[in-house]
Protein backbone atom coordinates (compact mmCIF):
# COMPACT_ATOMS: atom_id res chain seq x y z
CA UNK A 1 0.00 0.00 0.00
CA UNK A 2 1.13 3.52 -0.73
CA UNK A 3 1.15 6.11 1.25
CA UNK A 4 -0.80 9.76 0.72
CA UNK A 5 0.02 13.18 1.96
CA UNK A 6 -3.34 15.40 2.79
CA UNK A 7 -2.65 18.84 4.23
CA UNK A 8 -3.76 18.79 7.77
CA UNK A 9 -6.21 22.09 9.14
CA UNK A 10 -6.57 23.71 12.20
CA UNK A 11 -9.76 24.80 14.09
CA UNK A 12 -11.06 25.98 17.36
CA UNK A 13 -13.28 24.00 20.27
CA UNK A 14 -13.70 25.17 23.19
CA UNK A 15 -10.34 27.42 23.65
CA UNK A 16 -8.08 25.03 22.14
CA UNK A 17 -6.96 23.79 18.69
CA UNK A 18 -7.83 20.73 17.14
CA UNK A 19 -6.51 18.97 14.05
CA UNK A 20 -8.73 18.02 10.88
CA UNK A 21 -8.72 16.88 7.49
CA UNK A 22 -11.03 17.50 4.88
CA UNK A 23 -11.86 14.81 2.62
CA UNK A 24 -15.67 14.96 1.32
CA UNK A 25 -18.22 17.93 0.47
CA UNK A 26 -21.94 18.45 -1.24
CA UNK A 27 -20.87 21.40 -3.03
CA UNK A 28 -19.27 20.77 -6.07
CA UNK A 29 -17.65 24.20 -6.40
CA UNK A 30 -15.95 23.50 -2.69
CA UNK A 31 -14.91 20.15 -3.42
CA UNK A 32 -13.36 21.69 -6.84
CA UNK A 33 -11.34 24.76 -5.11
CA UNK A 34 -10.55 22.32 -2.17
CA UNK A 35 -8.99 19.54 -4.10
CA UNK A 36 -11.67 17.12 -1.98
CA UNK A 37 -14.18 14.80 -3.31
CA UNK A 38 -17.48 15.85 -4.00
CA UNK A 39 -20.65 13.55 -2.83
CA UNK A 40 -23.81 14.88 -3.47
CA UNK A 41 -25.37 11.97 -1.10
CA UNK A 42 -23.94 14.29 1.92
CA UNK A 43 -25.59 16.62 0.79
CA UNK A 44 -28.84 14.32 1.67
CA UNK A 45 -27.91 13.66 5.15
CA UNK A 46 -30.12 15.61 7.98
CA UNK A 47 -29.01 18.82 9.16
CA UNK A 48 -29.65 17.30 12.56
CA UNK A 49 -27.48 14.68 12.07
CA UNK A 50 -24.88 16.91 11.80
CA UNK A 51 -22.61 19.38 13.85
CA UNK A 52 -21.92 22.86 13.58
CA UNK A 53 -18.41 24.26 11.68
CA UNK A 54 -18.26 28.26 11.44
CA UNK A 55 -16.33 29.23 8.66
CA UNK A 56 -15.10 32.89 8.57
CA UNK A 57 -15.26 35.08 6.19
CA UNK A 58 -13.94 39.01 5.60
CA UNK A 59 -12.32 40.74 8.37
CA UNK A 60 -10.98 38.59 11.16
CA UNK A 61 -9.28 39.29 14.11
CA UNK A 62 -5.49 37.63 13.89
CA UNK A 63 -5.24 33.67 14.13
CA UNK A 64 -9.40 33.62 13.87
CA UNK A 65 -9.73 29.51 12.67
CA UNK A 66 -13.06 27.90 11.59
CA UNK A 67 -14.80 26.64 15.01
CA UNK A 68 -16.35 23.20 15.97
CA UNK A 69 -19.12 22.43 17.86
CA UNK A 70 -18.24 19.10 19.06
CA UNK A 71 -15.47 17.27 18.93
CA UNK A 72 -14.29 13.34 19.59
CA UNK A 73 -15.25 12.21 22.96
CA UNK A 74 -18.20 14.62 23.00
CA UNK A 75 -21.58 12.99 23.00
CA UNK A 76 -22.73 14.30 19.95
CA UNK A 77 -19.55 14.35 17.99
CA UNK A 78 -19.95 13.77 14.45
CA UNK A 79 -17.21 13.67 11.36
CA UNK A 80 -20.15 15.17 9.28
CA UNK A 81 -20.66 18.90 9.94
CA UNK A 82 -23.19 21.93 8.07
CA UNK A 83 -20.98 24.85 7.29
CA UNK A 84 -22.24 28.01 8.99
CA UNK A 85 -20.76 31.10 7.48
CA UNK A 86 -20.08 33.88 10.01
CA UNK A 87 -19.40 37.65 9.18
CA UNK A 88 -18.54 40.55 11.58
CA UNK A 89 -20.89 43.55 10.55
CA UNK A 90 -19.79 47.22 9.41
CA UNK A 91 -18.00 48.60 12.02
CA UNK A 92 -17.44 45.99 14.41
CA UNK A 93 -13.92 45.22 15.80
CA UNK A 94 -13.18 41.62 15.06
CA UNK A 95 -12.14 39.70 18.42
CA UNK A 96 -10.99 36.24 18.47
CA UNK A 97 -13.40 33.62 18.99
CA UNK A 98 -12.52 29.93 20.42
CA UNK A 99 -15.60 28.14 21.21
CA UNK A 100 -19.42 27.85 19.36
CA UNK A 101 -20.38 29.37 22.49
CA UNK A 102 -18.87 32.87 21.64
CA UNK A 103 -19.63 32.34 17.97
CA UNK A 104 -23.33 32.50 19.11
CA UNK A 105 -22.68 34.89 21.73
CA UNK A 106 -21.42 37.09 19.12
CA UNK A 107 -24.41 36.26 16.75
CA UNK A 108 -26.93 37.28 19.60
CA UNK A 109 -25.15 40.10 20.59
CA UNK A 110 -25.72 41.47 16.53
CA UNK A 111 -22.14 41.56 15.90
CA UNK A 112 -21.70 38.71 13.98
CA UNK A 113 -24.02 37.60 10.70
CA UNK A 114 -24.63 34.09 10.12
CA UNK A 115 -25.37 32.52 6.94
CA UNK A 116 -26.15 28.81 6.66
CA UNK A 117 -25.31 27.89 3.42
CA UNK A 118 -26.61 23.82 3.67
CA UNK A 119 -23.57 22.44 2.93
CA UNK A 120 -22.53 19.43 4.45
CA UNK A 121 -18.55 18.48 4.97
CA UNK A 122 -17.05 15.60 5.85
CA UNK A 123 -13.89 16.45 8.17
CA UNK A 124 -12.97 14.34 10.83
CA UNK A 125 -10.90 15.73 13.55
CA UNK A 126 -7.74 13.90 13.84
CA UNK A 127 -6.07 15.00 16.82
CA UNK A 128 -8.00 16.89 20.04
CA UNK A 129 -5.84 19.93 21.53
CA UNK A 130 -5.13 20.30 24.88
CA UNK A 131 -8.05 22.01 26.69
CA UNK A 132 -6.83 25.49 28.52
CA UNK A 133 -9.70 24.61 30.99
Amino acid sequence: MSKITRPAMHGFYDGHKDTFLNTDVSDKTQATQEHINFSSELGKVPMADTDDIYFFEGKTAAGQLPVFGSEPGEPDYTPLWHEEIVMWKAGVTPTLLKSDTDVEAAVKQGNLTKTEPHIILNCPIVKVGKSAK
